[in-house]
């Protein structure tokens, strides 16, 4: 498979890091403030909403986009409004992992550039991607819409999918990718699809050595 993939996607929330620092729930809390304090919704109303958005649409930010034209660059801003020093640091392990494949190695996210810089400049790894693919490159898509991934492949310089390989934590951004023949992987502590997984993306190495496709 090492000599089959040439190009690594890989998403950044959940991914990079693992869920087990609970990065999300900071996130969610500014996501339900930005519903209630900035678009008025009803604090009663306002994790119903943001659960059947993120349903329907894919992101939260999408479905705002759609139903309420709230402004992308607002919205991002005011989400990733949060201070990560506490809880993340370098991750030499994970580091040299990374370090030891020899594919460009892009992220992939829904969040935003800005997001994706802070949590991988604390975590002493910006160095060792190509680039970052963020939900504002891919506009008017997102994950899991077909858009978002042709406007990656192309970002990334038209590779053939079969020669891709996309890491994320859900399901069914991967069920997408695999669609369009891009080889997928979920980086989770347990799985909830039928896509090859590993625990922790520290193990991406060993599953690409040993993996024959």
């Amino acid at each position: 498979m090492i000599n089959q993939i040439t190009t690594l996607l890989i998403d950044l929330d959940d991914t990079v890091y693992p869920t087990s620092l609970n990065i999300w729930p900071l996130f969610m809390a500014r996501i339900n403030s930005y519903l209630t304090d900035v678009l008025g919704v009803p604090k009663e109303e306002a994790g119903a909403l943001q659960y059947r958005l993120f349903k329907q649409y894919g992101t939260t930010l999408r479905g705002l986009q759609i139903e309420r034209e709230v402004d992308m660059h607002d919205y991002l801003d005011y989400v990733h409004y949060v201070d990560l020093s506490e809880h993340m640091q370098p991750d030499p392990a994970l580091r040299a992992a990374l370090e030891s494949l020899p594919q460009p190695k892009w992220i992939y996210t829904n969040a935003s550039v800005a997001h994706a810089e802070n949590v991988l400049g604390l975590m002493n790894l910006r160095d060792l991607f190509e680039g970052i693919i963020d939900v504002v490159a891919t506009a008017p898509y997102c994950k899991p819409e077909v858009g978002s991934y042709e406007i990656a492949l192309n970002l990334v310089g038209n590779p053939r999918p079969e020669n891709c390989l996309f890491i994320d934590d859900r399901s069914n951004n991967l069920d997408t990718a695999r669609a369009l023949g891009i080889h997928t992987l979920q980086v989770k502590p347990i799985p909830d699809g039928d896509h090859p997984s590993i625990s922790h993306l520290i193990h991406l190495p060993d599953y690409l050595h040993q993996t024959k496709l």
